[in-house]
């Protein structure tokens, strides 16, 4: 049975900073792309970054610069520190494992920034 769960969500300031961890289970990890999204109330769930098996990353263009996602095969877990961050980030955040068709999701964890 394929498990992600997410972890490190919270509330902060504007400015500062968290990690969001996603451990999976059920998969071979190391082969699947690993993804975070985000969706705000009243918002469709967009992309934040992903990062392939091979370790490519990449960003939605109102993260770079900001955010960054790596992960740790022998871990089977995927990170996304998240620096700078503004009230606009508020969402719940979501992560994602994805292969060719298969696509699998966690429960979310809510990120609030404060102005």
């Amino acid at each position: 049975q394929v498990q992600l769960a997410e972890s490190g969500g919270g509330l902060v300031q504007a400015g500062g900073s968290l990690t969001l961890s996603c451990e999976a289970s059920g998969i071979t990890f190391s082969i699947y792309t690993m993804g975070w999204y985000r969706q705000a109330i009243g918002e469709q769930r967009e992309l934040v970054a992903a990062i392939t098996s091979s370790g490519s990353a990449n960003y939605a263009d109102s993260v770079k610069g900001r955010f960054t996602i790596s992960r740790d095969n022998a871990k089977n877990t995927v990170y996304l520190r998240m620096d700078s961050l503004k009230p606009e980030d508020t969402a719940v955040y979501f992560c994602n494992a994805r292969m060719a068709l298969i696509s699998r999701w966690g429960q979310g964890t809510q990120v609030s920034v404060s102005s």
